[in-house]
């Protein structure tokens, strides 16, 4: 059996976050409707944080609910507290991706508590979930993820095995997914590979996923030395937008088209359509005209040498584009 590789659309919420023109919500889920035609499984749709310093997402729970109308995927949600997680729950998604800091300077800057009051929090949001779970339709999966762990903006370097005692504090507390963020793209490939094989042992049957961004044009370098490590999930985003706040003249998160043509030429399967997610480019250049997209599918198209890894019920998952 081919192995899959899962790759998480984040643009709808990490492509956004620093955009000042305000997409509709309309607009939002015509992008998650599309990277779900695509083949995308999950979709990171909005962010519950408040209007005042984010006001991209004042309509975050407008978007939750008809991303789950839409059907097809996995809806999820980033959140920094618990509030943020109470919004999401009660907007219906069954899938919250928590985040905090590493960095002690990176948290605070972010969102104004220490990283261990940032843990703490995620305890009570594993309560709160847990004391809805007898009533609730479904078990609601809860992410913990791990921002700046390859480096900051501010404070430098991060200690690995800070990185690992975060996770294991998260596994000890019941996360249901691990998500290592290199948040301002410090991160380089041996450095990636000897961190994650740790993670990886340390996480055991739970899943592991890594978020990368491209500062220094090695995010796909870093999605291949993940793969080696174990990693089989990937958040990226449509045209390689988004960004950290705390990270001027940073890029930003690694291009969903690219990194999809990069795991299926490694032999690994996505399920996704690479031309259908260029059309969804199209239409998102469309709506934010002088934004910076990237991508090296979009500028030279698919090579003539590329084979489309095949599912397992033989059929082809990505069709060949000549865009």
């Amino acid at each position: 059996m081919t192995e899959r590789v899962h790759i998480r659309e984040v643009g709808p919420r990490d492509g956004l976050q620093l955009i000042a023109k305000m997409l509709t919500s309309e607009q939002k889920l015509e992008w998650c409707r599309r990277a779900r035609d695509a083949g995308i499984e999950e979709v990171e749709v909005t962010s519950f944080v408040p209007p005042s310093v984010v006001p991209q997402f004042a309509d975050a729970s407008d978007v939750a609910r008809g991303a789950i109308a839409l059907g097809g995927f996995v809806a999820s949600a980033l959140v920094p507290n618990l509030k943020g997680a109470q919004r999401a729950i009660e907007a219906g998604l069954r899938k919250v991706n928590y985040v905090l800091s590493a960095s002690e300077a990176h948290n605070q800057a972010n969102v104004r508590r220490s990283t261990q009051q940032s843990l703490d929090n995620f305890k009570d949001i594993i309560d709160y979930r847990n004391g809805l779970a007898k009533h609730a339709a479904g078990r609601v999966q809860i992410a913990g993820g791990i921002a700046t762990s390859f480096g900051c903006t501010i404070s430098g370097p991060v200690d690995e095995t800070r990185v690992l005692q975060i996770a294991a504090k998260y596994l000890e507390m019941g996360a249901d997914e691990l998500i290592v963020a290199d948040t301002v793209g410090y991160g380089n490939p041996g450095q990636v590979r000897r961190l994650m094989s740790a993670v990886i042992r340390e996480a055991g049957a739970v899943p592991v996923a890594c978020h990368f961004h491209d500062t220094f044009g090695l995010g796909l370098a870093n999605v291949t030395a993940a793969i080696d490590a174990g990693v089989r999930a990937f958040d990226s985003a449509v045209g390689g937008l988004g960004g950290c706040p705390f990270a001027p003249g940073a890029s930003g998160n690694i291009n969903t088209e690219d990194t999809v043509y990069l795991v299926e030429s490694l032999g690994f399967e996505t399920g996704i359509d690479i031309a259908a997610l260029l059309d969804l480019r199209r239409v998102i250049e469309g709506w934010l005209p002088g934004e910076r997209f990237t991508g090296s599918v979009a500028r030279a198209g698919l090579p003539k040498t590329f084979i489309p890894v095949l599912g397992d019920d033989g059929r082809q998952r990505i069709r060949m584009t000549t865009t």
